[in-house]
């Protein structure tokens, strides 16, 4: 081989070397940028939850049986459309310590996975949760138990009305 082959073949197999390189490093420059971008839409999935569809959305009635695993009552949530992605779910339970109780549940596309895990860690006390919830809406409430009532001040109205319109501590007339 002459002397110019070999410089030519020195070169050429630097060219190939560096060309190499460089797309190995693209290639993994490419992966860390895909790694990082489905890693925040996973976590985004997981701590900012968002409905599959906006509301009202599509409702579905979902029995869970007695003795499922998380993992199953997630693939079930998926199966239904309830949910994007049953792994975010299933950490969702584990993070924040939600369980799903057996019974049936009205669920919609409109909710999140966090307010569906929300539904389905309330223990069913009763047969029929609308009842319940319907009947406790309904009951006559107590004082002091979020119903509002008006409160007797002893004032006139017109002294009333002085008193509560003077929010900035200035002295009444």
């Amino acid at each position: 081989m002459s002397q110019m082959t070999k410089e030519i073949n020195a070169i050429t197999g630097t060219i190939i070397g560096i060309s190499g390189k460089l797309i190995i490093y693209a290639l993994v420059i490419l992966l860390l940028v895909e790694g990082m971008t489905r890693g925040y839409a996973f976590g985004h999935e997981v701590f900012y939850a968002t409905s599959m569809e906006p509301a009202p959305g599509i409702m579905y009635s979902v029995t869970i049986p007695e003795g499922q695993k998380p993992s199953e009552t997630a693939r079930l949530l998926k199966d239904t459309g309830l949910i994007r992605n049953e792994y975010a779910v299933r950490i969702q339970m584990w993070f924040y310590d939600y369980e799903a109780y057996p019974g049936t549940y009205d669920l919609g596309t409109a909710m999140t996975s966090k307010e569906i895990l929300q539904i389905l860690n309330v223990k069913p006390e009763t047969g029929d949760k609308k009842e319940a919830l319907s009947d406790i809406s309904e009951e006559g409430r107590e004082p002091g138990s979020g119903q509002t009532e008006e409160m007797d001040t002893g004032l006139s109205d017109d002294m009333e009305e002085e008193v509560f319109d003077n929010q900035d501590g200035e002295d009444l007339p």
